[in-house]
């Protein structure tokens, strides 16, 4: 019997061996990629008919990149203004995401040769005749991506009043609901969101060159010289171009660029199977199976917001415990820095407080993953104000019941904790509520260091849709029910504690 137990533990033993050098072998070199999955058709958008799939033709790019190196491309979603940033900390290896080649940002980071060259195109309403180009724009409102070749272009002229977004969509919207003249936009925005829209017109030539280049950190001279290489079999195998067509995106200056002149034959079946289904509805029964799809998608975000919420609220209330018994009780230093902390974290945005955490703080190499980053960073925000709910609560508490706990004997200490706390915490426990809720909403913020939540999901499912309404209406209902059993909690908890009772029938 113990012979058999022997070989059966060899077996074992030899299979996990074998198992574990196959798995070594194949293991693949990770090349992670980002982007911004708000970015709109064509670059990177949720599939409409499966919003937890990423389609695009930057995806396609990189995928393709991935499997000539060898490597398994994983996604990581970013900020589209904070790619360089991440980049720099290292936060993946590379950012595709309709960047373009310019000299400033070549001080910074390197960029690959161009895998994409294009132009700006002019959009205006239907029925506008008076803007026809570029020299008809003169005192008109004019919408462009922010920090894009658009945005320069349109402010070298003074004339044109500029106004810029962070995504070319949420411009042709405030263009249609009559807040902008004109948009001026990259070409693939243009043929997607505003070519197939009715109310809509492209005019005017072709303006400027684009050209989008993935970006690599400075350093980092071996793999920009494995991106290139890749691009290059992309390029000289035609792979690049069949998949611009499928796109749709096969223009007269990539012809020019790659020396290709011969007419397409290519369908672009990706640009129709988008159209397909993102056209607009022609009854409710579609809108219906539409949000019925996006449900998974934002059941994700919503256990995000709630996972990085619950934990951003203990920190807060873990942290402002401490700070209010630094501030009322302790020692003259300790108290001042209590202060200190508490008036520059209140004097400060939150944005700005999340931004430095994630992004400035690697400089100093301290580096933290985004979750974490999220919590802490608004767990420290909002310490700052529990701290002075805790304060408002020590100083209900009648100053007679310390100086008794002390005349009896009891160490300061002591009574704090067993007279002081309890009554104080029962006092704060309906603003303590109310910052959760509060707490619960900011968690929209932590969209700005790479954490996907339920107002990003909103953002991705409504601008690949182009629906803000029906979308907007469903994310603000799951915020509602995320909130209302902490309201529940938070009666059940004041009416339980409550020092002062309620009368009977009152």
């Amino acid at each position: 019997m113990l012979i058999r137990m022997r070989h059966i533990l060899l077996f074992f033993f030899v299979a996990f061996c074998s198992y574990n050098l196959t798995a070594q072998q194949t293991t693949k070199e990770l090349l992670r990629w980002a982007a911004d999955a708000e970015g709109n058709a064509p670059y990177i958008i949720p599939d409409p008919a499966n919003p937890s799939k990423l389609i695009g033709f930057e995806v396609d790019i990189a995928n393709e990149i991935a499997k000539i190196l060898n490597m398994e491309a994983v996604f990581v979603q970013n900020q589209w203004d904070g790619l360089i940033p991440g980049l720099n900390n290292r936060n993946y290896d590379i950012a595709i995401n309709g960047l373009e080649i310019t000299d400033d940002r070549k001080e910074e980071i390197n960029f690959s040769v161009p895998y994409y060259l294009t132009y700006e195109q002019l959009v205006v309403l239907k029925d506008r005749i008076d803007i026809n180009s570029m020299s008809d724009l003169e005192g008109k409102r004019v919408g462009a991506l922010k920090s894009s070749l658009a945005e320069r272009i349109l402010r070298s002229d003074k004339s044109i009043k500029v106004l810029t977004y962070d995504g070319e969509v949420s411009a042709l919207t405030d263009m249609a609901n009559g807040r902008l003249d004109a948009v001026l936009c990259d070409a693939p925005i243009a043929i997607y969101y505003a070519e197939p829209d009715e109310r809509f017109k492209l005019v005017g030539l072709p303006i400027g060159e684009v050209s989008y280049g993935i970006v690599i950190k400075k350093d980092n001279i071996e793999l920009l010289n494995k991106i290139n290489y890749a691009l290059g079999i992309l390029k000289s195998s035609k792979k690049l171009r069949e998949i611009l067509e499928e796109w749709n995106l096969w223009n007269y200056t990539m012809a020019q660029y790659t020396d290709d002149y011969i007419p397409s034959t290519t369908i672009p079946s990706k640009y129709q199977y988008y159209r397909k289904h993102t056209d607009k509805p022609k009854n409710i029964l579609t809108y219906l199976e539409r949000y019925w799809l996006s449900m998974p998608t934002f059941a994700m975000g919503a256990s995000m917001t709630l996972s990085i919420s619950i934990l951003s609220m203990l920190v807060a209330i873990i942290v402002g415990l401490f700070l209010a018994i630094a501030r009322v009780y302790g020692p003259f230093l300790i108290s001042k820095a209590a202060i200190l902390f508490i008036e520059v974290i209140r004097g400060t945005p939150l944005l700005i407080q999340l931004y430095f955490i994630y992004y400035a703080l690697p400089i100093i190499g301290i580096q933290l993953p985004a979750y974490v980053a999220a919590i802490i960073g608004l767990g420290l925000n909002y310490a700052a104000y529990e701290a002075e709910n805790y304060r408002a609560g020590l100083f209900s508490v009648p100053k007679g019941q310390m100086e008794a706990a002390l005349s009896l004997g009891m160490r300061r200490r002591t009574a704090l904790r067993f007279i002081i706390l309890p009554q104080a915490v029962r006092l704060v426990i309906p603003p303590v509520t109310n910052d959760f809720i509060s707490l619960l909403k900011d968690s929209s913020l932590v969209s700005i260091i790479t954490i996907i939540e339920l107002t990003k999901e909103y953002f991705r499912l409504s601008s690949t849709y182009f629906d803000f309404l029906g979308t907007g209406i469903i994310v603000a209902a799951i915020y509602l029910l995320l909130g209302l059993p902490f309201v529940r909690l938070s009666k059940y908890l004041e009416n339980k504690y409550s020092i002062y009772k309620p009368k009977s029938g009152s």
